[in-house]
């Protein structure tokens, strides 16, 4: 009687036969066979099915062996649980060892080598028949080898790999998670190896991996094998691509962020194995991969996610693994599976963090997890200090490792000062819902045990570590519950970092995208001096300038795809839901604090009245950065295809000045109706007011600026400690000044809105307007809620006519 066959080869295993060669191998035989067709490049292997695994144990009657070793075992006896384990595995690699399982796969191995390269390396990895489930990844609980290449090596890393179905942390992950030990088995897949030592690797998710947004596939990478990415040893390089755009037809990276890179894993010099080494610092200082190759790379992970979809009958999110080979230039997908954490996010639920004091971090990172907490600092600088650990503790350290879940589950938060979003310790604390911040550089110096902290991942894409115990707020918002208004509830946001979060909230978009706000925090340059660099007198501050732009051809591109990186994540967030970016309005002062911004500059007075807002754009002293913030502009809307992104005029005192800045927005790109952009007008000054019929003439909508119409209404400044008193946007002129505004716009059948917090902080004020007709009320994200509350109780009081709407997340503002 013939043995029965081990081995089946990719091209014959599809995503139903995880019961004989586990999740990866399934899914990797599924991505062979089925998308290759697609463009999809995939290496070719065999797997070692799971009956191997079973029948080598019967053969060599170790089930009862293991059963003895792990039957009643726990997790709290870590020392008893290692001996087991242990134990457990030498059984298995005995047993694994025998002639016929040894001769079908080295003659697979000679059959894999002929196709391929004869001195070609191959990759052993495990794959467990309950791995890479919806409902759980096992990630990093077994082990795969990596450039193993000739017989013994091969036969070695199998028998290694049946294996680690008894490591530590897969014995403690199996418990946790109610899996049987002796129903799960172990296949094998031996695949040929991507040479991505000498190219790079990395990681793609098909969402956010925060904040669960489903609109944009995320794409991490580093030098070398992509075992650093996964174990947090290197902070990689981060790319986010819109889904719905590209879809359109529509080719550009929504956003880029430049990681350390600081290591590169390579083949060991000597036989099998990896080694790592240092990157030098010009190639840290660039992509590992083009924009080309990003897109490229999205355009898989969609085709993957669309595939694996269709199949389960409803949207499955991916977690890709991806390696450019450095010898043919070609980038193959390794691994795929479905996500498992932030795709399980309860859409109709949403979960606020909101930090409620202050102070200077002491050290901050890449957020993970949107979340924050508090406890004592436990430094762990290697596995032997993990029994000093205590429940509740802030887990710091340099990376994690797989063996370090048990305690990484009873931590606070987490800090790393190595790792992306898509390391061991990020992936954890999602799974386990724990804050943390890695990437972090310092914070093994910077915490001390013992030390109280606050760890805020709420604070958008930057997390932060505060000393002592910052007051903070949690709520969790029912979004079914919510009621149904005509008026529209929109945002106000200058955070990108904040937007695929929020765009969760049941809005109708945002009102108000202060552009001023990206400059400063994600620039932190003032635009002449990108403009025009060589009007910079400081030969400190030119210094500076340059290290900051440094890999651009020119200091102003850096400022154009940085500006348009912020205002388009807003504007993908919430599309097709409309967004409206302000101009900058900066006041001369801060933009004085601008790098390299004094010598552009005048000194003023009083800055609120001076050389602002639509003053400056058409002035020779601002036209060259004016530019530059169209530029930005027009990528969003033509290369990045984001045509919700409409454009409002702050601070425009008269019709005059008004056509002089619409006709600079045309000479720089940006005409009014083509493609359907829309200009909207700040109705902050009370010549807007007054002349609204005019302004109607040139303007698509208003947005009335709250806060300068009451100060130049009543003659207050709301910051003078002396005077502030004064201000009281329910004053009774300033309700007529509120009428007139709401009721001259709907005369001339233009949108018109309020922007600011008088309506979320004053009910009457709210009411008032919804009875005037207000189309949009736009306020921060902590108060659109109760703002919605508001509104529906004066529309139910029959204050303002027309039907009602559906205030589901996702709603298109009209026409």
């Amino acid at each position: 009687m013939a043995p029965p066959p081990y081995i089946l080869w990719f091209k014959g295993i599809g995503s139903d036969d995880v019961a004989r060669v586990g999740g990866k191998t399934a899914s990797l035989g599924e991505l062979y066979s089925a998308l290759r067709t697609e463009g999809v490049r995939v290496p070719d292997g065999f797997a070692i099915t799971a009956d191997a695994y079973r029948d080598a144990l019967t053969e060599a009657g170790a089930w009862e062996s293991l059963h003895v070793l792990l039957d009643g075992l726990g997790k709290s006896d870590v020392v008893l649980l290692a001996e087991r384990a242990a134990a457990a595995r030498k059984v298995v690699y005995e047993a694994t060892g025998g002639k016929e399982l040894r001769r079908q796969i080295l003659a697979a191995y000679h059959e894999l080598a002929e196709a391929a390269d004869p001195g070609a390396s191959l990759a052993v990895r495990s794959s467990a028949t309950a791995e890479d489930l919806p409902n759980a990844s096992f990630a990093g609980q077994h082990e795969s080898f990596l450039n193993v290449s000739g017989e013994a090596a091969l036969i070695e890393a199998c028998r290694r790999c049946f294996a680690s179905i008894f490591t530590d942390r897969a014995i403690g992950y199996r418990i946790d998670n109610g899996f049987d030990h002796f129903k799960v088995a172990l296949s094998v897949a031996v695949m040929r190896m991507v040479r991505s030592d000498v190219g790079s690797s990395g990681v793609i998710f098909t969402l956010d991996t925060e904040s669960g947004f489903r609109d944009v596939v995320f794409v991490t990478g580093g030098y070398g094998l992509g075992e650093n990415i996964v174990q947090g040893r290197i902070d990689p390089d981060e790319f986010y691509v819109h889904k719905p755009t590209y879809r359109k037809g529509f080719r550009t990276v929504l956003s880029r962020r430049l990681g350390g890179k600081q290591l590169r894993m390579t083949y060991s010099r000597r036989g099998s194995g990896a080694r790592n080494g240092r990157v030098a610092r010009g190639e840290r200082e660039r992509f590992c991969i083009s924009d080309a190759e990003v897109l490229q790379l999205a355009g898989y992970a969609i085709a993957i996610e669309d595939h694996y979809s269709l199949k389960a009958g409803r949207p499955t999110p991916m977690d890709v693994e991806w390696a450019k080979d450095g010898q043919d230039g070609e980038l193959y997908i390794v691994q795929a599976r479905p996500e498992t954490v932030a795709s399980r996010k309860a859409p109709r639920t949403v979960q606020t963090f909101t930090i409620k004091g202050h102070g200077e971090p002491l050290v901050t990172g890449r957020s993970v997890g949107e979340k924050i907490a508090a406890g004592a600092v436990r430094v762990i600088s290697s596995a032997h200090e993990l029994e000093t650990f205590r429940p509740g503790d802030v887990l710091v350290s340099e990376s994690t490792s797989p063996d370090w879940q048990p305690v990484m589950k009873t931590a606070a938060a987490i800090v790393t000062n190595r790792g992306g979003r898509t390391c061991h310790a990020a992936i954890v604390a999602r799974e386990l819902g724990v804050p943390a911040v890695v990437g972090a550089g310092s914070a093994t110096s910077a915490l001390k045990t013992g030390d109280v902290v606050t760890v805020s991942c709420a604070e958008g894409d930057i997390g932060r570590v505060y000393a002592g115990r910052v007051p903070f707020e949690s709520a969790e918002v029912d979004l079914s519950d919510l009621p149904d208004v005509q008026t529209e509830l929109m945002l106000n946001l200058a955070d990108p970092g904040e937007a695929f979060h929020l765009a969760a909230l049941p809005s109708d978009g945002v009102g108000l995208a202060r552009m001023e706000f990206i400059i400063q925090r994600h620039i932190g340059i003032h635009p002449m001096a990108l403009a025009e660099p060589d009007r910079i007198a400081s030969r400190r501050t030119r210094a500076a300038v340059v290290r900051a732009t440094r890999g651009y051809a020119r200091p102003a591109d850096f400022f154009v795809e940085r500006l348009a990186e912020g205002v388009g994540t807003i504007a993908a967030a919430f599309y097709p839901r409309p967004v409206i970016v302000r101009l900058s309005d900066f006041k001369t002062n801060e933009y004085a604090r601008l790098l390299g911004g004094l010598g552009f500059e005048p000194h003023e007075e009083n800055p609120m009245l001076g050389f602002r807002g639509a003053s400056r754009y058409d002035h020779p002293a601002y036209a060259a950065g004016f530019a530059l913030e169209c530029a930005a502009l027009r990528r969003v809307r033509e290369d990045m295809g984001l045509v919700n992104l409409r454009i409002m005029v702050p601070f425009v005192r008269t019709e005059a000045e008004a056509k002089r800045v619409i006709a600079a927005l045309e000479r720089n790109g940006l005409k009014r109706g083509a493609h359907g952009l829309k200009l909207f007008v700040m109705c902050e000054i009370p010549n807007n007011v007054i002349r609204i019929d005019a302004f109607a003439r040139l303007f698509d909508g208003f947005s009335i600026g709250s806060n300068d119409l009451t100060q130049l209404t009543l003659g207050v400044d709301r910051d003078s400690e002396t005077v502030a008193f004064d201000f009281d946007e329910r004053d009774p002129g300033m309700m007529e000044m509120l009428r007139m505004a709401v009721v001259g716009a709907r005369r001339n059948g233009r949108h018109v809105g309020i922007c600011g917090e008088a309506p979320a902080n004053y009910p009457d004020l709210a009411a008032a307007l919804v009875g005037w007709g207000i189309d949009s009320i736009s306020v921060n994200p902590s108060s659109l809620i109760t703002t919605l509350q508001v509104v529906a109780r004066a529309e139910r009081r029959g204050i303002a006519a027309g039907r009602s709407r559906s205030r589901a997340a996702g709603a298109v503002l009209g026409p």
